[in-house]
């Protein structure tokens, strides 16, 4: 079985191998595309990164034939969403690569995301606050845990700012007349504006001061900042995959990131070219997070959506319109 989660800036898939305790994932692929760079501007995806994006989808095929996949679930979220021509590139990306994606709500993205990142919550505190930051947008759940029951979202909301919009929005880097911590603390205000209603609606500080209520995050933010903090010299999921970061390291390191400029960061093996002009702006909604719910330190996950697919193919609550399919689209 196969997940594939296409979205503003990632193109990953999974393809794993159903046990008798789980899944076990027997290949997987992952990369950024940018699918929905400038679609906040013009409100459709660009001719570059439909190509971009194809070429990936093609490796995803290739991948999934030759594992003799048979049950799948593709999906694609915030960028096209958004998009005027959204849905035109989806019948493109049938008819050049045989991936059949369906674009879901931020609802079902937000309840993916979190079932998959599930297993890393610690059930002896009865609340979470789950994130999940990503290109086009933020989802964030507020999670209820009674002992004997699964997790339960009791709410949770989408924010349109993500690594790619709100880089965007402000830039990769500050102004000539403007000072690097400027700069930042405008997008974490930003970016606290739009969380407000979430955390009003939810009333968490009354349990956090109780200690009762823990965080998690999954994302390329948080997981770039717990490889940082950890000095690894290259990225090692396998490490970073169910550690901490305490908030004082999150502004540690976003302060200093927030300083350089795209050719620094870009040295650091945990950060890369590919990504250095939008790490800023993922920092900037880690820290409007933290302060909003000042818990002390975060979980951190490095999954979310696909595994939430494959955990919904495995237990066959998935949505009517997921089958047996070939990938040339037609079912079996």
């Amino acid at each position: 079985m196969a997940a594939l989660d296409l979205g503003t800036n990632n193109c990953r898939l999974l393809i794993a191998r159903q046990g008798s305790s789980g899944f076990q994932v027997i290949d997987a692929f992952s990369r950024i595309v940018r699918l929905g760079e400038g679609v906040s501007q013009s409100g459709a995806l660009s001719a570059a990164a439909m190509d971009r994006t194809i070429e990936a989808l093609k490796v995803c095929s290739a991948k999934m034939q030759r594992r003799s996949v048979s049950l799948m679930r593709s999906v694609a979220t915030e960028a096209c969403r958004r998009a005027a021509n959204g849905l035109e590139f989806l019948e493109r990306t049938r008819a050049e690569t045989g991936v059949d994606l369906e674009i879901i709500t931020t609802s079902e993205e937000a309840k993916l995301a979190f079932s998959g990142c599930m297993p890393l919550l610690d059930r002896t505190r009865p609340y979470a606050i789950v994130f999940d930051i990503g290109g086009g947008s933020t989802e964030l759940g507020w999670i209820h845990l009674e002992h004997g029951h699964h997790p339960r979202i009791i709410a949770w909301h989408s924010i349109p700012l993500g690594v790619v919009t709100l880089t965007e929005r402000f830039g990769a880097e500050a102004a000539p007349d403007e000072s690097a911590a400027e700069f930042y603390e405008r997008m974490v205000e930003e970016v606290q504006d739009n969380l407000a209603p979430f955390a009003q609606a939810i009333g968490a500080h009354r349990l956090i001061a109780r200690s009762q209520v823990q965080l998690l995050g999954t994302s390329g933010t948080v997981t770039t900042l717990s490889g940082i903090q950890m000095g690894l010299p290259r990225y090692d999921r396998s490490v970073v995959d169910g550690s901490f970061l305490e908030f004082g390291d999150v502004e540690r390191i976003s302060k200093r990131l927030s300083e350089q400029n795209c050719g620094e960061r870009a040295t650091n093996p945990c950060i890369g070219s590919e990504r250095s002009d939008l790490v800023v702006s993922g920092c900037a909604v880690l820290s409007a997070i933290c302060r909003q719910w000042p818990i002390g330190r975060l979980r951190v996950a490095d999954r979310g959506v696909r595994e939430g697919i494959l955990m919904s193919l495995m237990t066959g609550t998935a949505p009517d319109n997921v089958y047996h399919r070939g990938l040339n689209g037609t079912q079996l």
